[in-house]
């Protein structure tokens, strides 16, 4: 609506200083010529808005002007108090700059909205950990933090998930991402884009070194290049299985980054049966080791060498067991000792 471009309008003027009148067309997704009658029906208003012609021209508030509306619709009112839970914020060091921040909204909403922010602010509830994740590791992001607003390359004692030794490398930061509640610093190594867990980090140091960002990419681009790279990763090995009716809701939970289609829990006597067939896709046979945790409740119908490998797997298992049963009846006196 005109009244929501005119806000719009007003308040970029009043965040961004002098702005083009082609960039503010963009950014509202409008005609240069329907930003240029806006700038005249907000004149006409009474706002101290002029344009300066040439090359470094564009659309201008008189100095020393400022509004106090937020420009604040009801749902943009109730967005704002939907607040993740103990979380981003606090991992920050920022709940209390964020309460503070909160209630500075609130005083300047107009008072029609203030009752809808409130009852957003206590009616949900965004908690982005998973269920059952496990303890975390506390993770001080205090240095990573600095790195990123000062623009400072990193020096990071780091160990990946699939090596054992700790390694030192030099990296330059976009910023740091919050994902299912965990924290990753995106920054390049070697000029390629890279994900490190802050909880892998052995330390951190802030080098005097200015960063070295390749040009004319910011964080959202690096993330989405990184999340395409983890999310669109070819599996290459397609597997089928069947999956008890009653794990069903548990299997699609824990598996659903590989699955690649399953059903809608089917009504009861409907003729399936207890098992519901499953799809799935994994990047290599040995991946495919998850299943077990599901015992006999899951079993894989194809390919051969993913039964064959959960066979294996499940000898080893079994075969670790006998021994330690065989050492308890040898050595009787090591249980129950003190």
């Amino acid at each position: 609506m005109k009244s929501d471009r005119l806000l719009s309008i007003l308040l970029l003027l009043q965040t961004r200083g002098r702005v083009p009148a082609h960039e503010l067309a963009e950014r509202l997704e409008v005609s240069v010529r329907t930003v240029c009658r806006d700038i005249e029906a907000l004149s006409a208003s009474g706002v101290p808005v002029y344009a300066e012609r040439g090359r470094h021209g564009g659309i201008e508030l008189l100095a020393g002007f400022r509004t106090d509306v937020t420009g604040l619709t009801a749902d943009e009112s109730r967005a704002l108090f939907i607040v993740a839970a103990q979380g981003a914020h606090a991992a920050l060091g920022l709940d209390a700059a964020l309460g503070s921040a909160l209630r500075k909204v609130m005083a300047a909403l107009p008072a029609p909205q203030r009752p809808a922010a409130e009852v957003a602010s206590r009616r949900i509830l965004v908690d982005a950990t998973r269920w059952k994740g496990g303890p975390q590791k506390a993770v001080d992001l205090e240095v990573l933090q600095g790195a990123v607003f000062a623009d400072r390359r990193l020096r990071l004692r780091y160990r990946h998930s699939d090596a054992k030794e700790t390694r030192t490398c030099t990296v330059d930061p976009y910023g740091l991402v919050a994902k299912a509640g965990v924290w990753y610093l995106v920054a390049d190594r070697r000029g390629r884009p890279q994900l490190f867990r802050a909880d892998r980090m052995r330390s951190a140091t802030v080098l005097e070194e200015a960063v070295r960002r390749r040009p004319g990419l910011e964080l959202a681009d690096v993330w989405e290049e990184l999340r395409r790279q983890v999310e669109e990763r070819p599996g290459g090995l397609d597997v089928v299985a069947r999956v008890r009716r009653d794990r069903l809701d548990m299997f699609r939970r824990l598996n659903a980054a590989q699955l690649a289609e399953l059903p809608e829990e089917l009504p009861e006597g409907d003729g399936t049966g207890d098992w519901v067939t499953a799809r799935l896709s994994y990047g290599f046979v040995r991946e495919a080791r998850q299943l077990l945790a599901f015992s006999d409740r899951v079993e894989v119908l194809s390919p051969p060498q993913v039964r064959e490998e959960l066979a294996r797997a499940a000898a080893s298992v079994t075969d670790l067991y006998q021994r330690v049963g065989e050492a308890a009846e040898d050595n009787p006196r090591s249980e129950g000792t003190l």
